[in-house]
Parts: C-alpha cells; structure tokens; sequence
C-alpha cells in the first residue's frame, strides 16, 4: 500500500509582498518579528527572505479577530 500525501499550495511571498499584504513597513515587520508578534521568515537566499502566505493570512485574520473583540469590549 502507498501512502499518498496531499500536497497545498503555500505560495512564499518575498518581504516586499508581505509589506503590501499586511500594510506595514519592512522596520514594523522586522520589530513585530523580534517580539514574536509577526510569523518566522523562511530564508530563501544570502540575503533574501520569504513568508508562506497560509501564516500571514493567519496573522491578519488573528488580528482582525482581536481588534474586534477590543471594539466589543
């Protein structure tokens, strides 16, 4: 019997996409990083950076979520 596994496309978007998707700057990402408040780059070169699609479209809808729990409050 094989096993078969599924796979999803996960699109990578460079920083300069992810700056577009999430409407913050390249120096707001990289602080949200460092506070652990912002997905994990995945290396992709020397000095090149990338983030799977599926975590910032987790990350925004979290806080959409959260902000709408606060107006509620």
């Amino acid at each position: 019997m094989s096993h078969t596994h599924k796979k999803t496309y996960d699109p990578i978007w460079r920083m300069s996409d992810c700056c577009h998707q999430v409407a913050l700057s390249r120096s707001t990402i990289y602080r949200l990083i460092d506070n652990n408040d912002f997905p994990k780059p995945i290396p992709l070169g020397a000095k090149s950076i990338g983030f799977l699609s599926s975590e910032i479209e987790a990350w925004k809808e979290k806080r959409i979520a959260d902000s709408r729990k606060v107006q509620e409050s």
